[in-house]
């Protein structure tokens, strides 16, 4: 094949994705090769697997970015159905590891509730278009229960952290869509004045017996482990110790790539996962902290941008949603591992090893690629 012909077939395959967007993606993915090289060692993962993770979530990438965004409001519905049909699987025979029930065994290993990551806000933003100029104050009631469903199945298997990322998904688009400020005011007041109990009194309560409503005891021992990790510092609490003994110990420049002593004595755990920000704290330091942030708001502000210019009412809201979902698994992983938040199972978006998530992230992505291009095809 000549030259030329190897040119062209080149930027045909990339044509239509979003090259702002794209860099950013990159720069994330080489930032978390690089951490994980060091965070794998003495795992058994391998650097092949996470080359292959990452392959599949960009051919996801690609091929949802071709497909028109008419046709992803058309699977909606479907995609929704589908995926609380599986949720129902997993709660009647699914896979238990570790005393959760999450996974179901179709001839190879799927996990559901990643689905509805995606499909939560596929379908709300579906209903809200549906909806679009009618829109009465039950619509939000209507959309509070779709968005109810699958978050109570989630919760119950129970993965409270995939319950956390749905739930944000959905009332993202609940919340774009119009949703009065009378409303969420007083929301967000009580779960302040929620959050001030628990810090004011966050030793009475924890040292209570009595059970805590709608909180599982180990979640319960989660939220009290961050209060004070202290308290329990070989069990719930080390997790968050550790994590913070390495974010501070990096400094300003860190103490190197592969110098990190936290992490390669094996104190941090999950360190190639969960907690791989902590490794990446400690070796880069503050300095390597604000680049990867700034790297992150890059890619959110270039998402809201891409969403603002949206030519109809779905896209907006899912481009929006997605844009966000990245926001939320940065913000939450990066807050629980620095002791700000309680320990729940959110990957660092791009950074952390995984299958699963990065190929939800990289279907997110291709739905923010796909807003883009067909809009740009449109316009020209």
């Amino acid at each position: 094949m000549e030259k030329g012909s190897i040119k062209k077939l080149f930027f045909r395959f990339f044509s239509g994705l979003d090259r702002q967007l794209g860099l950013t993606l990159f720069a994330l993915v080489v930032v978390g090769l690089i951490t994980f090289l060091s965070a794998s060692q003495n795992t058994p993962v391998r650097l092949e697997d996470e080359l292959r993770n990452l392959a599949l979530a960009f051919v996801v990438m690609w091929i949802v970015s071709r497909i028109p965004p008419k046709w992803l409001e058309l699977a909606a519905v479907w995609v929704y159905g589908f995926g609380l049909l599986l949720l129902l699987a997993v709660a009647a025979f699914g896979l238990v590891k570790k005393g959760a029930r999450r996974w179901l065994n179709i001839g190879f290993i799927i996990q559901p509730s990643e689905l509805m990551k995606i499909a939560m806000p596929l379908m709300l933003a579906w209903y809200f278009q549906k909806r679009e100029g009618i829109q009465k104050t039950w619509d939000y009631g209507v959309a509070a229960l779709i968005l109810s469903l699958p978050v109570f199945l989630i919760a119950r298997q129970p993965d409270l952290g995939t319950a956390l990322l749905v739930s944000a998904a959905g009332l993202y688009v609940i919340i774009l869509a119009g949703l009065p400020w009378r409303w969420i005011i007083p929301v967000v007041a009580v779960g302040v004045v929620g959050i001030l109990l628990i810090i004011i009194f966050g030793d009475t309560i924890c040292m209570s017996d009595l059970p805590w409503p709608f909180i599982r005891d180990y979640q319960k021992h989660r939220i009290c482990t961050l209060l004070d990790p202290t308290t329990d510092p070989l069990g719930k609490g080390f997790h968050t110790i550790q994590s913070m003994i390495a974010i501070g110990s990096g400094g300003f420049f860190g103490k190197g790539w592969f110098q990190g002593t936290q992490a390669h004595l094996e104190f941090i755990p999950e360190k190639h996962t969960d907690f791989i920000f902590a490794v990446y704290s400690e070796e880069f330091g503050l300095f390597g902290n604000l680049i990867l942030l700034i790297l992150f708001f890059a890619l959110i502000k270039r998402g809201l941008t891409i969403s603002a210019s949206a030519p109809t009412l779905f896209t907006r809201l899912l481009g929006a949603s997605v844009t966000l979902i990245f926001f939320t698994y940065a913000f939450v992983n990066i807050g629980m591992v620095s002791g700000l938040l309680p320990v729940v199972g959110v990957p660092l978006p791009m950074i952390s090893y995984g299958g699963t998530a990065l190929v939800t992230l990289g279907f997110g992505a291709g739905i923010l690629m796909s807003i883009h291009r067909h809009k740009r095809l449109v316009q020209s």
